[in-house]
């Protein structure tokens, strides 16, 4: 459910700047630091591989969706999978989303549409869109929930991240 709601906020709110914007029209909503931008992305995250043959770069980043939109699928569904937690599981759907939200783009449009730029006087971070936050808050959910298991379910990285949690200083 989570993922299908990512995946209309998505589809609605690239809609929406397509109808309503010109390419690189861009609308300040907090001066100076924040702004809807218009742009169309051929590439990877950050516009890598914006330049490179079309036909190769389509194949390479359809294909590494497809495979992370397999992996999560699995991960969500397989009874072998040891992302089990609620906050894996959330992470994940959030991930599935955002990475099929992505994917369709790619398949449809062969280009993505971003429009959220968080800048500050001449340095800009790349534009991005609802599915790049929900990965990268998928992500970081996953990370987290990794960070604080027992070291019997995740093995020796979990016992690394445990050394280190602030749980533990205390």
């Amino acid at each position: 459910m989570i993922a299908v709601v990512v995946i209309i906020g998505d589809r609605l709110s690239k809609l929406e700047i397509q109808r309503a914007m010109s390419s690189y029209d861009s609308i300040p909503l907090i001066a100076g630091w924040l702004r809807i931008i218009h742009t169309e992305n051929p590439g990877a995250a950050f516009g890598m591989l914006a330049e490179g043959n079309p036909i190769v770069r389509s194949l390479v980043l359809i294909g590494v969706s497809g495979a992370v939109l397999l992996f999560v699928v699995w991960a969500l569904w397989s009874e072998r999978s040891t992302l089990n937690s609620w906050l894996s599981r959330f992470g994940l759907s959030l991930i599935l989303g955002g990475a099929a939200g992505n994917l369709y783009d790619r398949i449809v449009h062969q280009t993505v549409t971003d429009f959220i730029e968080v800048y500050h006087g001449g340095w800009a971070f790349p534009a991005f869109n609802v599915a790049d936050s929900a990965i990268t808050v998928g992500a970081l959910l996953l990370l987290l929930d990794l960070w604080r298991q027992d070291p019997k379910t995740y093995g020796e990285s979990a016992r690394i991240g445990q050394q280190y949690s602030p749980a533990k200083r205390r």
